[in-house]
């Protein structure tokens, strides 16, 4: 590990450049402006687009790169900084690598200089809700926690303010994953389904992307990984320190599980301990009582399990994950835009015991929407499509065998407002209607966040 204060000085000899000026680079330029460090900002965006965020940069000397040929001048930075977005095998960054150029990340760089032990979690689905219930039973225990990586704050800034009796608890998806040379103290996988391969264009890549998590750990790590899941149980090899599973359908013998009894148990080193009753958890679905197996595991020896359990009964979840926005006319409006992907939609409809009303689709990340098909069959009694990838989740539903006409009805919508009001004209009283998109939002928003309060604001002001 680094000295941080070492390392920034030793960049003020050079050129700095940051791909992007997203949540994560945004704070990383203004802070290496302030020490000194001689920093440009390379972003496709004009100058107009960059509004006062630009004003702000060129005030501190930061040098704007702009427009769409914002990456031909790669070669004049000794330092190149991606934003998670920013593929790393693209061509040009690939020639910059071959030129010499350092090629890093906000999340490689403070792998590198924090001081503190470091939990990150990665997974198809279920990362961030994990992540949070690290940081919070890991606070709830005593520690000063610095929790970031894909939750959207960015943790190089506060680097320096980290003491060694921290912790840091990590979110990674598979393009922070992709080019990561560090594994944390402790890893954690929930799970591998297909996911992103419209960039990673392989299923390959991106079950390599997230093995990166645990390449490079040593043998005092601890890894997490998810048994039920055939790709996350076939990781086993890579570990090289304590490994711990974590299942929903069977007892394991180092690791965390559901009993039959309904107790979260956890068996570490001959003791079987239990936990908590999957009754006292606070947020609904089987989806989030393997989040909390998985932080049981990774927080276990350092949280105490009636801790573990103040955190099961007072923590009410993650925004844009299965939220209750309201209840009017009889009728409950779920926010559930972290449906970014058909498993994720999957998991949030069998959280209900009746059949839906569901609103999907949106930006196509080229998945497979035939396993959801049978789950909207069985849990969906009216589908409103919207999105570049409509035609793609009716084709797969259509095709289903369990498909009957009308069964469930199809809607069409042509914007999020659309696709509300054709709920609020078919809901009756006791229906439930969700927002779980199947899909990321990048055709209509520039995240799921900014789908979800859409989603909401629109529910929030129906009469």
């Amino acid at each position: 590990m680094e000295n941080a204060e070492h390392f920034f000085k030793r960049l003020k000899g050079k050129k700095v450049a940051f791909i992007g000026v997203g949540v994560t680079n945004s704070d990383c330029i203004r802070m290496f402006a302030r020490k000194g460090i001689s920093t440009a900002v390379l972003d496709k965006k004009s100058r107009e687009a960059m509004g006062s965020l630009g004003d702000e940069l060129e005030a501190l000397g930061v040098k704007l790169v702009l427009g769409e040929d914002h990456l031909a001048s790669l070669g004049d930075y000794d330092v190149i900084y991606r934003a998670p977005g920013v593929y790393y095998n693209k061509p040009e960054l690939a020639a910059a690598r071959k030129a010499g150029r350092a090629l890093t990340s906000e999340m490689e760089t403070f792998f590198r200089l924090c001081p503190c032990p470091v939990y990150a979690v990665t997974g198809s689905d279920g990362k961030t809700t994990t992540t949070t219930l690290i940081a919070e039973m890991l606070s709830a225990a005593g520690r000063a926690v610095h929790k970031g990586g894909n939750i959207g704050r960015a943790l190089l800034p506060v680097v320096e303010k980290i003491t060694p009796e921290d912790r840091a608890a990590v979110e990674l998806s598979s393009f922070q994953l992709i080019s990561m040379r560090q594994s944390p103290d402790v890893a954690v996988v929930t799970n591998v389904a297909p996911n992103h391969l419209d960039v990673h264009g392989t299923m390959e890549e991106y079950i390599d992307a997230k093995e990166n998590l645990l390449r490079h750990q040593d043998g005092f790590s601890r890894a997490v990984l998810n048994y039920d899941n055939e790709i996350t149980r076939g990781m086993e090899g890579l570990v090289r320190g304590e490994l711990l599973w974590f299942s929903r359908l069977a007892p394991v013998e180092q690791g965390a599980f559901l009993d039959g009894d309904g107790m979260l148990k956890m068996a570490w080193r001959g003791t079987v301990t239990p936990v908590l009753h999957r009754d006292e958890i606070k947020i609904p679905g089987d989806h989030n009582v393997e989040n909390y197996l998985a932080a049981i595991a990774a927080v276990w020896g350092e949280v105490p399990p009636q801790v573990m359990r103040q955190v099961a009964r007072s923590f009410g979840g993650v925004e844009h994950r299965l939220e209750l926005v309201r209840e009017a006319g009889g009728v409950r409006w779920y926010n559930d835009s972290i449906g970014t992907s058909p498993t994720r939609t999957m998991a949030g409809l069998r959280c209900f015991s009746q059949k839906i009303i569901l609103i999907a689709g949106g930006y196509d990340k080229k998945i497979p929407f035939e396993p959801l098909a049978p789950m909207l069959v069985e849990k969906v009694k009216l589908l409103i499509l919207m999105g570049a990838a409509a035609p793609k989740i009716y084709a797969a539903l259509t095709a289903c065998p369990s498909f009957r006409e009308g069964a469930p009805r199809v809607l069409w919508a042509k914007s999020m407002e659309e696709a509300v009001a054709l709920a609020r004209e078919n809901a009756v009283d006791g229906d439930v209607v969700s927002l779980s998109p199947a899909c990321a939002s990048f055709d209509l928003y520039r995240n799921f966040e900014e789908r979800g309060e859409h989603f909401k604001r629109i529910v929030a002001e129906m009469e």
